[in-house]
């Protein structure tokens, strides 16, 4: 296989890994594995470590211990290439507000190297409704329009893994009911979905997989409609 390429089968995975910030664990020897087309819950009590685990999995926190493997390779030394096939969607919204979200995501284009940019952008904005609102400044909009411009650029370069953080987060009832259906797509079209939420309701509406967290540590890992009561079930 020639360098840089990328099989159609990768997994994004996590192994024994443990993260501390001074004396608190965030995380405590945590393994897990996302395949594509996993569509995965991740549902916990705040402090639980769903951010913590998202960012890792995202390679944007070190682990302290373990590692996090993509396509069975370290992910901290794997090319641009690969870590170009996640996305990531923050309680931030990455998003520059002097910027209009036009221009947010033909920056982000940009650092891809997309091709065929400016149709791609129309789709992304297409698909959160944000074409009438594209071109005002990110810091003038409201939450739940930022979020829905922070998921468009997420969702720009086509990343195999999706990786949210409560992406919900401001978005009204129209735009929460198109968000679970753009996840629901993703993932029957063979790209990896996972996600926070605190509204279990709203996350069993996309997932078929939980991962129930707690102090750290993956309490539950296995389909949703099998999971014991208290782990949001």
């Amino acid at each position: 296989m020639p360098a840089g390429a990328l099989r159609s089968n990768v997994t994004l995975e996590l192994r024994d890994v443990s993260k501390f910030f001074g004396d608190l664990a965030a995380l405590r020897a945590v393994s897990l594995s996302i395949e594509p087309g996993a569509s995965v819950l991740l549902y916990g009590p705040n402090g639980a470590g769903k951010t913590t685990l998202l960012r890792t999995l995202a390679s944007l926190c070190r682990p302290s211990e373990g590692q996090v493997l993509f396509g069975g390779e370290d992910l901290r030394g794997n090319s641009g290439a690969s870590k170009a096939k996640i996305g990531f969607v923050s309680h931030a919204t990455f998003l520059y507000g002097e910027l209009t979200a036009r221009e947010n995501l033909k920056f982000t284009g940009a650092l891809f190297g997309l091709r065929d940019l400016e149709r791609k952008i129309d789709a992304a904005l297409d698909l959160f409704a944000l074409r009438d609102r594209a071109d005002e400044p990110v810091r003038g909009l409201s939450r739940g329009l930022q979020q829905r411009a922070s998921l468009a650029r997420a969702l720009l370069h086509q990343p195999q893994f999706l990786l949210l953080d409560e992406p919900f987060t401001g978005l009204d009832a129209e735009a929460a009911r198109n968000l679970q259906a753009v996840l629901g797509r993703l993932a029957e079209e063979g790209k990896a979905v996972v996600f926070s939420t605190h509204d279990f309701e709203q996350g069993a509406a996309v997932a078929r997989r939980l991962v129930a967290l707690a102090g750290g540590r993956v309490g539950y890992d296995g389909p949703l409609e099998l999971a014991p009561r208290g782990t949001g079930a």
